[in-house]
């Protein structure tokens, strides 16, 4: 129980590799708040795994395009459990369309979404944090090998997150707490099922030949919220089954 006493923030945390960290955290300790938009009862049986692993657990809903939600979800986080320890920053769209398809309005939405929020939530969990406080954000394999056309606005989206990584690093390392980002490969969930119709091909781009699961993720996850991880902070880390050698 290496997160025993620690609270822990997934946004994004009622499906996929979301619900997966919020799980895996908890199953090692940590008590858990999650954000969710829509999948009401998909974050409550995230709820329900939470406690039947012996934790305590709420469901914040949050809008990750409004620059208020993030703040609050926080700031409810601590009102309700005291503390933040570990913030997950999983929430994010993800839109594919050639290039002259985008508007103004999918470039603001993917920004606020995927780039915004993550910075206004671990600015407002830096603020409640102590020494050992862990951000980590998850990113995408995507940064690093695009092999469909589409995807431009989504990898440039996740590519500042490289940036925003690197950045609260060195502010925050004087203060004892690491940040650092998780880059996925092509994951086996509903929006990406590893039976699906392009997962031969997707498969064949990977050194291993085929799909992570969620829980491989986690289990990155909770090592860099660990105590073992104390000493790897402004690191970007690729768990995608060998899709970017």
């Amino acid at each position: 129980m290496d997160l025993e006493g620690k609270v822990a923030l997934v946004t994004g945390g009622s499906r996929g590799i979301g619900a997966a960290i919020a799980k895996e955290l908890a199953l090692h300790g940590a008590d858990i708040a999650l954000t969710y938009q829509r999948h009401a009862v998909g974050a409550a049986e995230v709820i329900a795994a939470v406690e039947s692993a012996g934790r305590h657990a709420i469901a914040i809903a949050a809008d990750a395009e409004d620059p208020d939600t993030m703040p609050a979800a926080v700031a409810q986080t601590v009102e309700h459990f005291g503390r933040v320890d570990v913030l997950v920053n999983n929430a994010a769209i993800f839109e594919v369309a050639p290039v002259e398809a985008f508007g103004v309005s999918d470039f603001d939405r993917t920004m606020a979404v995927n780039v915004r929020a993550p910075f206004l939530a671990a600015k407002s969990a830096a603020e409640q944090m102590g020494s050992g406080g862990r951000i980590i954000t998850i990113g995408s394999n995507m940064i690093g090998r695009t092999v469909f056309p589409g995807f431009s606005l989504y990898s440039m989206s996740k590519t500042a997150l490289v940036g925003l990584t690197k950045g609260l690093s060195r502010d925050l390392g004087a203060r004892g707490i690491t940040v650092n980002l998780v880059n996925p490969g092509p994951i086996n969930t509903d929006m990406n099922p590893q039976d699906g119709p392009l997962s031969p091909t997707i498969n064949a781009f990977t050194a291993l030949g085929r799909y992570g699961q969620p829980e491989e993720i986690a289990a990155m996850v909770r090592f860099l919220a660990s105590e073992e991880a104390r000493y790897v902070t402004g690191a970007v880390l690729d768990v995608d089954g060998g899709f970017t050698v």
